[in-house]
């Protein structure tokens, strides 16, 4: 067995608290969950962005919002170590975000798109990353106001993948690159 490739105990696994992690410096990245339906993906966007150093969660229309079963069981946690709003109207708030300075990314596929791997956010920015409903995707209110269109290029014959999962890759790309 080669004593390199061991794995790590829940001792060499443990990290700061949910408290510590809630006041500790983030990247300049949010999340907006434009009506997301299901409590299991939202609970997996809350998991994937305490990874990730997601400095808030942005829960939008009907998106489910913490306390909650559901969430509880996949985002094992992180719904009380990442911080986290509702607001009614997804397209209002990715405004009032952009007349803020951020810079508004869809992860969407759309004509015009810009494959993730081929996306770099620059230096000093702030970014909104705007994921969309189960069925219907982003309001193309928020894809006509945004400042690029990021897509997670695939094959195979489905023509999408699970929203938290899409959320995963994306953050997973954004945090090495700003990181």
């Amino acid at each position: 067995m080669d004593s390199d490739r061991k794995k790590k105990d829940i001792v060499e696994l443990t990290r700061c608290s949910a408290g510590e992690f809630l006041r500790s410096e983030k990247l300049p990245l949010r999340v907006l969950a434009d009506n997301v339906r299901s409590m299991h993906n939202i609970g997996s966007i809350f998991r994937t962005s305490d990874a990730f150093c997601v400095e808030e969660v942005i829960l939008a229309g009907i998106s489910g919002t913490p306390p909650h079963p559901e969430i509880a069981k996949t985002a094992l946690g992180a719904e009380e170590s990442v911080r986290w709003r509702h607001t009614d109207d997804s397209v209002a708030e990715a405004g009032r975000m952009r007349q803020e300075g951020w810079r508004i990314l869809v992860l969407e596929q759309a004509h015009g798109s810009v494959p993730l791997s081929e996306f770099s956010p620059a230096k000093g920015e702030k970014y909104l990353l705007v994921v969309g409903n189960e069925v219907h995707g982003v309001d193309q209110k928020i894809v006509d106001m945004c400042d690029n269109v990021i897509e997670i290029p695939q094959c195979g014959a489905k023509h999408s993948l699970n929203v938290s999962a899409s959320a995963a890759i994306a953050l997973w790309h954004l945090f090495a690159a700003i990181r």
